[in-house]
């Protein structure tokens, strides 16, 4: 299946969003990763022609997690899919609220197209914010309460069997500089590796 095309089918012409034109077989997926933005730069995402500046930062992440992963083609081949949630660059320093509301049904689209997901993993505060969104539509609740990311990821989090984790931003020029945060960030996708597979 390829992600763009099942989502165009689905919902329509994207307009000026950006979509993963990637080929996956939607039954190996285990778990997804939720990014905060596509990068200004289309070929620079994680299925980008180079996918150099997100894959940067992401791939040393899998590799402090003890996974030996070289590209995203390993990352896939292990179950994991990646994504964004807003589907449009950002303008200015933080994501605006607009933006994630005109991303947010092609996300929630996104997730349902995979029907063996054990684990959602939500790669910072916006990707949080736009999940909480999608489960309440269900639950009436948030599936990750507010609070300091450090404090919630001692606690497991679920929507139905589905674990929702929430860790820290894997891309951008600052994210390696935060060694504590990056050492956050290896250990949930170590724990997520173990869950997915077992």
């Amino acid at each position: 299946m390829n992600i763009k095309q099942e989502l165009e089918r689905a919902l329509g012409d994207p307009g000026l969003l950006r979509l993963n034109d990637v080929e996956i077989d939607p039954e190996s997926i285990r778990a997804i990763m939720i990014n905060e933005v596509v990068p200004e730069d289309p070929t620079q995402d994680f299925y980008g022609a180079s996918g150099e500046m997100y894959l940067s930062t992401t791939i040393p992440l899998f590799q402090k997690a003890g996974l030996e992963v070289q590209s995203i083609g390993d990352i896939l081949n292990m179950g994991v899919y990646i994504t964004n949630a807003v589907k449009t660059p950002k303008c200015g320093y933080a994501v605006e609220k607009s933006a994630m509301e005109e991303s947010l049904p092609w996300l929630e689209k996104e997730l349902s197209l995979f029907p063996n997901l054990r684990v959602i993993m939500l790669m910072g505060d916006v990707a949080k914010k736009m999940v909480n969104q999608i489960v309440r539509k269900t639950t009436r609740r948030n599936v990750i309460p507010s609070g300091a990311t450090y404090r919630l990821r001692a606690t497991e989090f679920f929507f139905g069997h589905i674990r929702v984790m929430p860790s820290y931003i894997m891309t951008g020029g600052n994210i390696l500089i935060e060694k504590s945060k990056v050492a956050m960030a290896a250990e949930d996708i170590a724990t997520m590796a173990k869950i997915i597979a077992e």
